[in-house]
């Protein structure tokens, strides 16, 4: 890998990632300018409002790889339209040069080479540098924090997400929403919300029992900035019960409540707000079809399903802003906000080039604190990858390969199933595997490897219902995660279909024979949410697998055939 020193001398467009709503294209100013802290930080300030948004950390502290989608479809609408854009269109429509330090964090494409020449990206000693510069410029920014914050590591299950907590307290947000935090049960999520220094937001958040607003969570909170009254408004992840164990946080209800989102913009409105600003935690689609349907919000700081998007989307009069994942990114907005609305806005979506940011020391101190008692355990090498790890992808992620490969061999099953979750960094071919990287990708609390039996009918009834979840053309049907990942099994999809009618031609690849729907099969899988699952922690699945054969090497699947996308 090239030196810092050596970094600051790539060449790189003058304004890193810079986009806005009609004002200017950072694409356009590529001018062979090297890269550096300041270039990546340079905005010119606007209006007299800013908003600085991070989301879906998943409890990422430290530097990572992270590759972008292969494949990100869109279904109905939403087809060829962004987020749903990848690869060489994405470059494309943004102006981007092939192999240029935005191909490199926007994209995948040749992304183990740029790698090895752009390092890695995110560690939040560097967000809080970031932070701390936009600060610098405009004291009284609002950071938001879009929530999966508490949730996705090994220090962080040790803790049960105090790591994350106290690491995000020195960044001092202004608020959060929510998702995988409730994984860690209601009773811990009560425990921590209660000692937080700032807003827990989420005018979704229902009591279940009484169907009425949950007292914890509050729906929106005002800010005084700039002399004018900003309303920031929480939208939790709609799907908990559903996409996770609802038995871990009974007492609440979500749901996308958008009649009562309405009538808190009205709420807000009424009480003097100036700029509505929503903090989503609900995925870009299920945003775009809410700005769609409520008047009166001006922003909508987008999470979920961890698109990062140069250039804000406007749909009517909202901007959707996406912010990426995994510490990645920084979004700073500026709006101009006048005579009770907003005039204007200007945003820059900001890398965390980790080799030319410098770390914030006090924060990086705080971070070595949080994982000392860990650091053996999790710095210990279990095997070396000849192959690319990623885990991101509508179908398959080599990552997810890998796994599906653990629990067909050390369950000794037909065919395996693994969670279509998006979060986990990527590993580069010749790296070692640590125990922190396996970590980084089973990381959950409902974690155990089942073995069971299920029926060829039954099978295809699970695919077909997690692929109405991914491609129901009506975003309000999305309920989060990509397609759940099989080995073991092969299939076609025809995404263009109903429910009932995606999946055919199930093969089992061990035989090359059609799956019988009458047939019993041994099944192995994890992240089952029914209470009670048995079975080993899937961590341990793989770290066994991987240490069994030294070097992982995973084969490019073909075994999912997809049609109509």
């Amino acid at each position: 890998m090239i030196s810092r020193r050596d970094f600051l001398q790539v060449s790189m467009a003058a304004s890193a990632l810079y986009g806005a709503s009609g004002f200017g294209n950072w694409a356009r100013l590529a001018a062979q300018q090297s890269l550096s802290q300041d270039q990546l930080l340079e905005f010119e300030t606007f209006g007299n409002i800013s908003l600085i948004h991070v989301t879906d950390i998943h409890a990422q502290l430290k530097p990572i790889y992270f590759r972008e989608p292969e494949i990100n479809l869109g279904i109905g609408d939403a087809r060829g339209q962004m987020p749903h854009v990848t690869g060489a269109a994405f470059r494309k429509a943004y102006g981007i040069e092939d192999g240029s330090p935005s191909a490199y964090a926007l994209t995948y494409n040749d992304f183990a080479a740029l790698a090895k020449t752009y390092g890695r990206v995110g560690g939040l000693d560097r967000v809080s540098t970031v932070i701390n510069a936009i600060r610098a410029d405009r004291p009284d920014a609002l950071l938001l924090d879009g929530g999966d914050t508490w949730h996705g590591s090994y220090t962080c299950y040790q803790t049960a997400g105090q790591d994350m907590v106290n690491v995000m307290n020195a960044l001092k947000p202004d608020a959060m929403t929510f998702h995988w935090e409730f994984t860690l049960g209601s009773d811990r999520v009560n425990e921590i919300v209660e000692g937080l220094p700032f807003a827990a937001l989420g005018q979704n958040i229902f009591d279940a029992e009484w169907d009425e607003p949950a007292e914890l969570f509050k729906p929106y909170k005002f800010f005084d900035r700039g002399g004018a009254k900003v309303a920031v408004i929480g939208q939790a992840f709609p799907y908990m019960p559903i996409a996770n164990p609802g038995w871990m946080f009974p007492e609440y209800s979500f749901g996308i409540r958008d009649e009562n989102m309405q009538a808190m913009v009205d709420e807000v409105r009424d009480a003097g707000a100036d700029v509505v600003v929503v903090l989503s935690h609900n995925g870009f689609d299920v945003d775009k079809k809410m700005a769609g349907r409520v008047q009166g919000i001006d922003v909508i700081l987008s999470g979920h399903t961890h698109d990062a998007l140069p250039e804000p989307v406007l749909v009517g009069k909202t901007h959707i802003i996406a912010s990426g994942s995994n510490g990645k990114f920084v979004s700073r907005v500026d709006l101009d906000v006048r005579d009770g609305q907003m005039m204007g806005l200007k945003h820059k979506l900001i890398p965390i080039f980790s080799d030319v940011i410098a770390p914030d020391p006090a924060i990086t101190a705080l971070i070595d604190e949080q994982r000392a008692p860990y650091e053996t355990t999790l710095r210990e090498v279990i095997g070396k990858t000849d192959s690319l790890l990623y885990r991101r992808g509508n179908f398959n992620g080599t990552w997810d390969d890998l796994i599906c490969d653990a629990l067909l061999s050390e369950r000794e099953a037909d065919i395996a199933m693994s969670p279509g979750v998006r979060w986990g960094p990527s590993i580069l071919p010749g790296q070692e595997i640590t125990r922190e990287d396996i970590w980084n990708v089973t990381s959950m609390t409902y974690p155990n490897a089942y073995r069971t039996e299920m029926t060829g009918e039954f099978i295809h009834v699970i695919l077909e219902d997690v692929g109405d979840n991914l491609f129901n053309p009506d975003p309000y049907y999305q309920q989060g995660g990509d397609m759940v990942r099989v080995g073991g099994l092969g299939y076609r999809i025809d995404v263009t279909k109903p429910q009932g009618q995606r999946i055919s031609e199930m093969t089992l690849l061990k035989t090359g024979e059609p799956i019988d729907p009458s047939k019993t099969y041994v099944v192995a899988g994890w992240a089952s949410v029914n209470e009670g699952t048995e079975g080993p922690p899937v961590w341990d699945v793989v770290e066994n697998h991987i240490r069994n054969l030294g070097t992982v090497t995973v084969q490019e699947n073909t075994s999912v055939d997809v049609v109509g996308a």
